[in-house]
């Protein structure tokens, strides 16, 4: 069975990305943390069990940057929204099972994404809840077609994102794994 694992990316340039950290730590410091955070996390997860893609933005420059592993395949996000791009990411991936997650989780590990997609043996659906009422993890079996309602009304960065995509999803059956924590402030880096 083949599984994919598809990891939204930002290139870490000073300003754009992290921008919420950069106000607590400066952007440069930000954008130096977000490349070291996932070089890190690609180590991790990099895994024979899984087939690892990255979704890179912005396209152009992301598809070519000397920032992330090369023989990890890459994918353009596309314009849009977050719900836009991923699914996007979520429909060109390969038949099977496949889970995305973002860069910035420094918790998540090849044990987690084991986890994520041992439950979807048994469900539709997959998330990886996180405290602040959003995910760090979706994940879809696709043993039946991704609705067309994926993501439609989806509050994103807000408290109610893990709550509106699951709406998002009618009739699926849904399972969650460990909560964790993302890193948006200098508070999260503790």
């Amino acid at each position: 069975m083949n599984r994919t694992l598809i990891v939204m990316l930002k290139e870490p340039r000073a300003g754009r990305v992290k921008t919420r950290l950069g106000r607590d730590i400066g952007m440069v410091g930000a954008a130096w943390w977000f490349r070291h955070q996932v070089r890190r996390l690609l180590r991790r997860i990099d895994d024979p069990r899984w087939n690892v893609v990255l979704a890179v933005a912005p396209d152009r420059a992301g598809m070519i940057s000397r920032v992330w592993p090369m023989h990890l395949q890459r994918i353009p996000q596309g314009s849009g929204t977050l719900g836009d791009r991923m699914e996007r990411a979520l429909r060109c991936a390969p038949s099977g099972p496949v889970c995305v997650i973002g860069g910035d989780i420094p918790d998540i590990t090849a044990a987690r994404i084991a986890e994520a997609f041992k439950a979807l043996g048994n469900n539709d659906a997959v998330f990886g809840p996180a405290p602040d009422g959003g995910y760090w993890l979706i994940g879809l079996r696709r043993s039946r077609a991704i609705p067309p309602t994926i993501f439609k009304g989806v509050r994103w960065s807000s408290e109610h994102a893990l709550i509106d995509t699951k709406a998002s999803l009618p009739d699926h059956k849904i399972s969650h794994v460990a909560t964790l924590q993302d890193v948006d402030t200098v508070a999260d880096l503790n």
